[in-house]
């Protein structure tokens, strides 16, 4: 790249070498990407997920800034709590609250905690890197998995039970709080994340980003993958890259023309038991949210194949 990724004085110091993470994990590289860009004077708060194990075993971490481990459901909780003790010490504006948390503790279990948090304005980011999975329990659905998937909760056998349920819009939801700062990212744009995670920093109040994070081991591909995959869900409509910034909605990186959504799909093995019909049910599903996303009327705009 040409161009540095924003970064801070002590970038180096603030995630140390070594982790606990599955080689080509999404979730290690956004923690690693947001602590970069935050800094040292940060807390981070972390209900159960996979980071929790990433972060490494009591007495040992691979975070070099305080960490708070706490119930599932309870992220939004402890951000708000934590704030109110800074602010006890006169610490608040110079220490950053991150919540940082899986798909399955934001979009399920820690939605109300999350909700109440953001309603009362507490000053604080939320990051939720969303693997579409309760990964770190054994690949269980959530509310965040998409139509089609396989999970141990969702098998796939003679009946054929995969999930059946589309992704849960989550933006959508926090956007109805009326929330200072929202912004979806991808780890396959590094310096678009690292960019809004800056603006959630130097906003006042709750700031709630969603960032893709595809997961090896859920997923079912080789982790050298990872960042294609990331990228690949961007370019065929399944992920979005949007920034709400006081009620004003802006895209960033909309594709000039969309490739299908087969492609994606068949890079990953959760998905290898669809039929032909089925993928093409949900890329009707795909296309229904690229045009209300995009403003789009008529024809979606497809790239070549053989481009």
């Amino acid at each position: 790249m040409t161009d540095k990724l924003v970064g801070t004085d002590d970038t180096e110091t603030v995630m140390l070498p070594g982790n606990a993470a599955c080689p080509g994990c999404g979730g290690s590289l956004a923690i690693r990407l947001a602590l970069e860009t935050l800094g040292k004077r940060t807390m981070v708060v972390v209900p159960a997920c996979c980071m929790s194990v990433i972060e490494g075993l009591y007495p040992k971490s691979c975070f070099n800034v305080p960490i708070m481990n706490i119930a599932f459901a309870a992220a939004g909780a402890a951000v708000s709590g934590l704030e109110a003790a800074l602010k006890r010490r006169g610490d608040a504006d110079e220490t950053t609250i991150l919540a940082f948390a899986g798909d399955g503790g934001t979009v399920d279990i820690g939605i109300q905690a999350l909700s109440g948090a953001i309603e009362r304005g507490h000053d604080f980011i939320y990051i939720c890197y969303d693997n579409e999975a309760y990964m770190n329990t054994g690949i269980q659905r959530s509310g965040s998995t998409p139509y089609g998937a396989w999970t141990t909760t969702t098998p796939v056998g003679k009946n054929r039970q995969y999930k059946r349920e589309f992704k849960k819009d989550i933006p959508k939801i926090i956007a109805a709080h009326n929330i200072p700062y929202m912004a979806t990212a991808s780890v396959g744009y590094p310096k678009d994340f690292q960019k809004k995670v800056k603006a959630a920093k130097d906003t006042k109040g709750p700031a709630f980003i969603q960032v893709h994070a595809p997961c090896p081991a859920g997923w079912k591909y080789e982790g050298r993958l990872s960042i294609k995959l990331a990228r690949m869900a961007h370019a065929c409509g399944m992920w979005k890259l949007s920034e709400l910034k006081e009620g004003r909605m802006s895209i960033q990186r909309r594709p000039k023309a969309f490739e299908t959504i087969e492609t994606y799909v068949k890079a990953q093995g959760r998905f290898k038991h669809l039929m032909d019909e089925e993928i093409a049910e949900m890329q009707k599903r795909v296309d229904a949210d690229i045009r209300d996303f995009y403003g789009i009327e008529g024809e979606i705009p497809l790239k070549d194949p053989k481009a």
